[in-house]
């Protein structure tokens, strides 16, 4: 028999499913070096480069999202989705797995259906206060499913349900950088109130729009901003910024690679509201000013939203009014630090700090009860 266990991570897609899978899978690595972990990706996402980077192997397979508005675009969707799940079982069978992790993402759906079938245990992470297709899919089969928030028996069998939170970023907790050095890396003034935006790894239009489309505001508010446009927006952001003269008041970059020294910087954030970005601010216990994006599924970005705005842990613009109101309302709650102090307690009070470890350990225990069940 062998003695290392073997477990697969499958999903991505996004920075918010695949820094929790890494995440995850760094914490069995930790409780379990013996480990083997293979990462099941979607060709041409991000995980595909993300993963390795991180230090495990990906195999990549040629499923593609659902287009709800156009249902003849879903013909070739369909032949991907099929050729999918051959190589899933493929990958699946050479591999053996002792379990199965699906995070959400493209590829977790046809990687985790072929598991169940095979008996192969598995385990889902549903990030989102609105459970997401493919999970409640997966469900029925699955064997535990780890999720962030409160009340989500409603999507699942709440036998199956362990509250766990969602994984952060390792070395977000454990950093050192004060606010002022954090500040002066970015050339910035220490004296000066500091809002961080965030407009993604690819960029948020409605957010990077408003900035463009006042950076009078920007130059007269006595705040300063450090603004990651996403890799789509910053030859377009660049530009505005050339046009409006001298903004010393202003950082503009389209990646940020040490968010850890981001955030020590902010006083504010103002983000979209994917689950993960909202785990990294209720451990770090930043305020922030959330706009939903209403191009995700179910809308579940403003359903978590409203979940911190309902206990005043955070504000909330909607993507539709952002750009007459966002920057105003980021400027004014900046210079309430009584109002900065509310958020920072109610947020911090969400927090799940061993999201990584409680959840690793649930995927062990699954993989060496199969492991001494079947001999493998």
């Amino acid at each position: 028999m062998k003695k290392n266990l073997r477990i697969i991570i499958s999903g991505g897609g996004t920075g918010g499913h695949i820094f929790p899978a890494v995440s995850i899978a760094n914490a069995i690595k930790e409780l379990r070096p013996d480990t083997d972990i293979l990462f099941v990706g979607a060709e041409g996402r991000m995980e595909m480069h993300r993963v390795p980077a991180a230090g495990y192997p990906i195999k990549g397979l040629p499923v593609a999202g659902f287009d709800r508005k156009n249902l003849l675009k879903n013909i070739p969707v369909l032949i991907k989705l099929f050729k999918s799940q051959r190589l899933a079982r493929k990958i699946v069978k050479d591999f053996g797995p002792h379990a199965a992790v699906g995070v959400g993402g493209y590829a977790s759906g046809p990687t985790l259906k072929v598991a169940g079938s095979m008996g192969i245990p598995t385990l889902l992470q549903e990030q989102n206060s609105y459970a997401g297709v493919t999970n409640k899919l997966l469900a029925k089969d699955a064997k535990k499913i780890c999720v962030a928030y409160e009340g989500m028996e409603r999507f699942f069998d709440k036998d199956k349900i362990i509250l766990t939170g969602n994984p952060v970023r390792q070395g977000l907790r454990n950093h050192q950088t004060t606010r002022e050095e954090a500040i002066a890396s970015f050339g910035l003034d220490p004296d000066k109130r500091t809002v961080l935006i965030l407009g993604g790894s690819l960029g948020a239009r409605t957010i990077n729009q408003c900035l463009m489309n006042h950076l009078d505001k920007v130059k007269t508010s006595g705040v300063q901003f450090i603004w990651q446009t996403g890799k789509i927006y910053i030859d377009e952001a660049r530009a505005a910024v050339a046009q409006a003269g001298e903004l010393p008041m202003l950082h503009v970059t389209d990646f940020i690679s040490d968010m850890a020294t981001a955030y020590s910087a902010a006083d504010l954030v103002i983000s979209r509201a994917g689950a993960g970005s909202i785990s990294e601010f209720c451990l770090l216990q930043k305020p922030v000013i959330l706009v939903p994006s209403p191009n995700v599924s179910e809308d579940h970005q403003t359903k978590n939203a409203l979940a911190l705005v309902n206990k005043n842990a955070a504000l909330y613009v909607k993507d539709a009014e952002a750009n007459d109101q966002l920057l105003d309302k980021a400027i004014d709650a900046v210079n309430q630090p009584e109002l900065l102090k509310n958020l920072s307690k109610n947020i911090a009070e969400l927090a799940f700090t061993d999201s990584a470890n409680v959840i690793a350990k649930e995927v062990i225990k699954l993989a060496e009860k199969y492991k001494e069940e079947h001999g493998c």
